[in-house]
């Protein structure tokens, strides 16, 4: 191969890497962006009207692939999931990613830690068996023992 085809198939890869740098960017931006809005809602109009709202499959907190669940502080368990109401109000302790993160014990440490913040697991995509990267961000509703989070695969 010339020098100018080395040169082609460096800019092919370079711009490709960037591309998707700035798709997952953009999802990271719109699911930050997504949970300011749910913890919004949770502080303005309370609790109960938040988690019905993320509950529902055609409420506001569903954006495309971008989707808002809820937990408590103080147990390890969903109160609110548009897409797995099985898993709302259920033990989910012993739950793991297959990878060992404990991604439910996770989600309530960096809402009472942190405040906010990210963190990465392994989940299936819809429709599949097979684990996916994902990657979430956790934030806790100020004055509430609760937090709010938007997940999005990273693959």
């Amino acid at each position: 191969m010339n020098q100018k085809g080395k040169i082609i198939i460096v800019f092919i890869f370079v711009f490709t890497m960037l591309v998707i740098g700035t798709l997952f960017a953009d999802e990271a931006a719109k699911a930050k962006a997504l949970v300011e809005k749910g913890v919004v809602m949770a502080v303005t109009k309370g609790e109960e009207p938040t988690l019905q709202a993320i509950q529902n499959v055609n409420g506001p907190f569903i954006d495309g692939d971008l989707y808002l669940f809820a937990g408590p502080l103080d147990r390890v368990t969903m109160t609110a999931h548009p897409y797995k109401p099985q898993i709302v109000n259920t033990d989910l302790s012993t739950f793991n990613d297959g990878h060992g993160n404990f991604l439910f014990f996770d989600f309530a440490k960096i809402a009472i830690e942190d405040g906010a913040g990210w963190t990465e697991y392994w989940w299936p995509k819809p429709g599949s068996d097979e684990l996916s990267h994902k990657r979430t961000y956790v934030m806790r509703v100020p004055g509430q023992d609760m937090y709010i989070a938007c997940e999005y695969y990273m693959d």
